[in-house]
């Protein structure tokens, strides 16, 4: 990665970090708008812990360099499940668009932190690896 990529991913990674560090006080705390707002979705209370687990390992994985890639495919599963639940049942105006936006917004910053760092996710290295040797198909007869 160059230097220009380097800044970007991190900018992108802080963005996601910050907002999903920011929720996990309401998710913990049982704010009485996150209990509603997981009740409408039948996930309360388990739910609403679990996801904020998630994301705390999200904001976790994100702010360490050798781990920003699984907190990036983190964030983007879990902000996938919340922005279903907002086409779903939670909707789109007042406040419960905001926080739809934001949900948005950390999948945004994470898929633009995997398409950086493209060429270090694991599962894909070979992918982007020019040393390794590409064999032509075998034929069968």
């Amino acid at each position: 990665m160059n230097k220009l990529s380097t800044i970007l991913s991190w900018v992108f990674q802080i963005v996601a970090a910050a907002i999903l560090a920011q929720t996990l006080y309401f998710k913990f705390s049982g704010h009485p708008e996150s209990v509603k707002l997981f009740s409408e979705l039948g996930m309360e209370p388990h739910g609403r812990v679990l996801i904020g687990i998630l994301e705390l390992v999200a904001v976790l994985l994100l702010i360490r360099p050798t781990s920003a890639i699984w907190g990036a495919i983190l964030s983007v599963g879990v902000m996938s499940g919340a922005i279903i639940g907002h086409f779903t049942h939670l909707g789109w105006d007042g406040e419960r668009g905001q926080l739809g936006m934001l949900a948005v917004l950390v999948f945004v910053a994470s898929l633009a932190v995997l398409a950086i760092r493209r060429k270090t996710i694991p599962f894909l290295k070979s992918v982007f690896d020019e040393n390794v040797p590409v064999e032509a198909p075998v034929e069968e007869e």
